[in-house]
């Protein structure tokens, strides 16, 4: 029954989700590479591969990108402070990392995604933050305040709650502010909703610290082969999942590579059935002014309609194609250039 409301809460007209070519492997060990496909425009590939390793001034510094079509890794290239091996800071990509987590807790039976959250902070008399639900938290649509800056320009609970007097308890520190909006009428992405997410699936799950961790690789970073993952938490025990999971670029691809094949992993489903369908269906209030839609904790429409993204602050992106069955993934350090960036990306995309 958990897994038949999964899969009806979709919108229907979404961009069908490609399957793994036969007699391709999946890259549980490592990744299978392949040549530029055929078809590739390879002279504008190649201008703008060229231009993202050698154009600070418009993107920054790019440390890794990495392209997958088809499920073979068919271009991949590093700066010379970095290789294969270097793991990278995931910022908020570890929102959609903390998005299947939540599919395991909803297909366990441990949360009700449309029914009021329980949270210590909310429990007293008429609190109507106590009528927010995990679907209202996980679309950004609580109504929480929060002020997510990523520079000190006078006020910015993302500095606060990862580096100041929210630090150790990053989920209090989130769940302690007060209603500015209705729930479910104002959309506001916000860093503190992750982590409150993060210890309430901590607490339906029953797990500590150590126990949430194993419960991460178990579920989901082991059996993708995600070996590099190194997941961080507070001072109380909660994942900082809207922030901290460091990988290799290889092993980000891994994690857009399961999203791009709606959740199964050689032959079995790692995801529950519909989970992946859940993350790419728009959240309707978001502002006609956003460049970009929204989902549950993935990002819309970057490399055109149909295409979704795992977006870090700092330049850090796994974007799926699914028309194209293309992953690109791009590390970097472009906080003043993302936009920039994100336009390279689509550009990068059309190229295929």
């Amino acid at each position: 029954m958990v897994y038949m409301a999964i899969k009806d809460m979709h919108a229907p007209d979404l961009v069908p989700l490609p399957r793994q070519p036969d007699g391709v492997p999946w890259p549980t060990q490592t990744w299978s590479e392949a040549p530029l496909p055929e078809g590739v425009n390879r002279a504008a590939f190649e201008a703008l591969l060229t231009q993202g390793f050698s154009d600070p001034d418009t993107l920054g510094a790019t440390h890794a990108f990495l392209a997958i079509q088809g499920g073979q890794l068919v271009a991949e290239h590093y700066d010379d402070a970095h290789d294969a091996e270097s793991t990278h800071h995931s910022w908020s990509m570890a929102k959609s990392m903390t998005h299947a987590l939540i599919g395991f807790a909803l297909a366990e039976g441990a949360v009700d995604l449309h029914a009021p959250i329980p949270v210590p902070e909310w429990s007293g008399p008429d609190d109507p933050r106590a009528e927010i639900t995990l679907e209202q938290l996980v679309r950004m649509v609580s109504g929480l305040q929060f002020v997510e800056e990523y520079a000190d320009a006078g006020i910015s609970h993302t500095i606060e709650l990862l580096f100041g007097a929210g630090k150790d308890d990053v989920a209090h520190y989130a769940a302690d502010k007060p209603l500015e909006h209705a729930p479910g009428a104002f959309w506001l992405y916000s860093s503190g909703t992750t982590n409150i997410i993060c210890r309430a699936l901590a607490t339906a799950l029953e797990l500590d610290q150590a126990g949430f961790e194993a419960y991460m690789r178990t579920r989901l970073l082991d059996p993708i082969g995600m070996r590099s993952a190194m997941p961080k938490f507070d001072s109380a025990g909660t994942f900082l999942g809207s922030s901290f999971c460091f990988c290799t670029a290889r092993d980000f691809a891994k994690f857009g590579l399961l999203y791009l094949r709606g959740g199964v992993w050689d032959g079995e489903q790692i995801l529950p059935q519909g989970w992946a369908d859940h993350a790419r269906t728009p959240t309707s209030v978001v502002p006609p002014e956003e460049p970009m839609g929204y989902g549950a904790h993935w990002w819309l429409n970057m490399a055109g309609p149909g295409s979704f993204s795992a977006n870090g602050y700092n330049g850090q992106y796994i974007v799926l194609v699914p028309q194209k069955d293309l992953i690109l993934v791009r590390h970097g350090v472009s906080e003043d250039y993302k936009d920039n960036v994100r336009d390279w990306l689509a550009a990068v995309a059309e190229c295929f």
